[in-house]
């Protein structure tokens, strides 16, 4: 097959690979856009609200498009394993969000990038992947990159416990991706991409809505357009991100999912007045050079955080 030619096995077109790397690149714009409309929400009425709201209104516009296209009823098994990825989703997108308020917009995304790496060595561990010298090189690179960022923030005169734990809180959230990317590989045999947004955001509305009677608070009315419109780029997101991959070589768009970082310090800087310190540039250069070399290893297990929040 040519190397600038891919035919899809969805829709059997012979696609350019320009074409899935721009709308890729469109998708990170988008989520971008959607993790600073998020960080807004988390301040104003916590991670809980933020993410339990957020789910309900995802699950009203997936059901709506699942059933207005051809559907089927999941299997047990199938409905199995979308629970147990909502589980694993909602811990990255609480410990994710509630960090994200803690820090600025760049120095978040920049950390989240370090996913990748911790998806190569729990493939080796729960998949028997070998780990190759490419994966150790990498995750040499991403530790320098973090270690970089952390240095950074104890070298500040203002620097506080709070951006501390919202650190921890993203770095706990880029663990429990790792482990979301492998269910999503398995996941993604077995079910089409509105079956998973539908089933996903539900799970997750579930789940959060156990603790409703004690946790949950009544959205402002001057938010519910904010939320709708978060959880429209949440989909739009997906969808847009599901159909690069299918018609696209992971090693084509992989690079351009780095652009987040760009888009997230003119965010921050819009929106929250963050400036970004050389010490996040340097520590999120060697991240993102450690998941390239990932990607090269294992170019499944090499996407952003970004592609599941």
């Amino acid at each position: 097959m040519s190397q600038a030619v891919k035919t899809s096995s969805l829709t059997g077109a012979a696609v350019s690979p320009m074409i899935p790397v721009l709308v890729c690149a469109l998708a990170i714009f988008l989520l971008s856009g959607m993790d600073a409309a998020m960080k807004s929400l988390v301040i104003a009425v916590g991670v809980y609200n933020t993410v339990l709201w957020r789910s309900l209104v995802s699950t009203l516009i997936a059901s709506a498009a699942w059933s207005a296209g051809p559907r089927s009823k999941p299997a047990l098994p199938v409905l199995g394993l979308h629970a147990l990825r909502a589980v694993v989703v909602g811990i990255v997108l609480v410990s994710f969000f509630w960090g994200l308020a803690r820090l600025p917009l760049a120095e978040a995304i920049g950390l989240s990038f370090v996913a990748p790496l911790f998806a190569l060595f729990l493939a080796a561990l729960l998949l028997g992947e070998r780990i190759r010298r490419q994966a150790v090189w990498a995750s040499l690179a991403g530790i320098a990159g973090v270690a970089i960022i952390l240095a950074g923030q104890f070298g500040q005169a203002g620097h506080s416990q709070d951006a501390l734990l919202g650190t921890a809180a993203v770095l706990v959230s880029t663990v429990f991706y790792g482990y979301n990317l492998i269910l999503a590989r398995r996941q993604a045999l077995l079910a089409k991409p509105v079956e998973i947004m539908l089933f996903q955001n539900l799970c997750i509305a579930v789940i959060l809505g156990l603790a409703a009677p004690w946790l949950a608070v009544a959205l402002p009315s001057d938010l519910w357009l904010h939320l709708v419109g978060v959880a429209m780029l949440s989909l739009a997101d997906q969808f847009l991100m599901s159909w690069a991959y299918a018609r696209a070589e992971a090693q084509y768009l992989i690079p351009t999912e780095y652009s987040a970082f760009i888009w997230a310090i003119a965010l921050g800087w819009f929106f929250f007045g963050e400036e970004v310190a050389w010490t996040t540039l340097t520590g999120a250069c060697l991240i993102v050079a450690g998941c390239l070399i990932a990607a090269r290893a294992n170019p499944k297990l090499a996407e952003p955080i970004e592609a599941a929040v």
